[in-house]
């Protein structure tokens, strides 16, 4: 993004916003980083992980006092981080330059995942409106999709933008389930994922999947992983391969089972294939959430290699800072971070 677009932008989204930051003064619970060097919650399962592990780094609470946090996105030219605190219908907004933590965006249609598309704007799932949106450099909002063959789209999820242009979210029912996250609703179409052209055109990928949640593409863009949240009876993510078109996917395959009481959220990936995962309790009466909660890393062949703890449930995550190396985790209440020896995908 050029340097006039990236001011008009960053103008035009504080001023469309009201933007009010200050430091965070809500906190939900007392959080204590570990005081000795290596991080214990920064776990090793599998020696390919230790070189992804920092001796000098610990996970640190950066923000909290949020309801239920989602989709966070970084902003590199910024140097801050958004992310959704659903329940509250508001954006959030972390200045990882002098550590400010305010209201992006209120009301935010009850916001949930976000991304960058190729030219730097603000890319937003709605589940109050049910739609995708995009935020323009002067901070208009544009909407991109809300119904598919003239019936409304359930609860726009989570969102990747792939580097033709293209954009693909995950079309669940959550949103419109309850009161809670957005206005209860009869679905008019069945779970799905959809992709949104370059020219703007939607077109469904797949209705196949129970609860379709996070997605991200592999670093060369050859195939794209899609968790299934309300899979049966263990949460699930998928690979697919990515046709020569860019647009469609085959041969399916059971990439992560999570095999047990655990389940899978939101994901992103490092440029070496690893797979970083939103993980916690899924309401299990015999899961115990402090052994569940926090992220789950597994290589480019699907075995688990690390785990980061985290005192609360990883919903979502997103890689940030200037080398794209700091980890930023939306878990229940907080914003935590963490900086690793690896990159994630842009």
């Amino acid at each position: 993004m050029s340097l006039t677009r990236r001011g008009v932008f960053a103008t035009a989204g504080a001023a469309a916003a009201g933007l009010a930051l200050q430091k965070a003064n809500a906190q939900s619970f007392e959080f204590k980083p570990n005081q000795r060097y290596p991080d214990a919650s920064v776990e090793i399962l599998d020696p390919s992980f230790a070189k992804h592990r920092l001796f000098s780094s610990t996970v640190e609470q950066v923000a909290t006092g949020m309801r239920w946090a989602e989709g966070p996105v970084w902003f590199g030219d910024g140097r801050y981080l958004l992310v959704s605190d659903i329940p509250n219908n508001r954006i959030m907004r972390y200045d990882e330059a002098n550590g400010n933590w305010g209201v992006f965006r209120q009301p935010s249609n009850f916001a949930n995942g976000h991304a960058r598309d190729r030219q730097g704007r603000l890319i937003s799932c709605e589940h109050l409106t049910r739609r995708v949106t995009r935020t323009e450099y002067d901070g208009k909002i544009t909407v991109l999709a809300d119904n598919f063959n003239g019936k409304r789209l359930n609860s726009p999820n989570d969102i990747v933008c792939k580097s033709d242009g293209s954009i693909w979210f995950t079309d669940p029912t959550f949103g419109i389930g309850g009161e809670w996250e957005g206005d209860k609703a009869t679905p008019e179409l069945p779970h799905s994922v959809y992709r949104i052209s370059p020219d703007g055109k939607l077109s469904l990928v797949t209705s196949e999947l129970a609860g379709p949640n996070g997605l991200a593409f592999s670093p060369d863009e050859k195939k794209l992983y899609i968790i299934e949240s309300r899979a049966q009876p263990n949460r699930l993510i998928w690979s697919y391969d990515v046709g020569a078109d860019g647009a469609t996917l085959s041969n399916k395959t059971k990439f992560i089972d999570a095999n047990g009481p655990g389940a899978f959220d939101g994901l992103r990936l490092d440029t070496d294939g690893n797979l970083w995962c939103g993980f916690g309790h899924n309401g299990s009466a015999n899961a115990k959430g402090e052994e569940l909660d926090g992220v789950r890393i597994y290589n480019a062949e699907g075995k688990l290699i690390g785990f980061i703890r985290l005192p609360e449930r990883c919903a979502n995550l997103t890689f940030g800072g200037p080398k794209k190396n700091r980890l930023f985790m939306a878990a229940s209440h907080s914003l935590y971070a963490v900086y690793v020896e690896a990159r994630g995908v842009v």
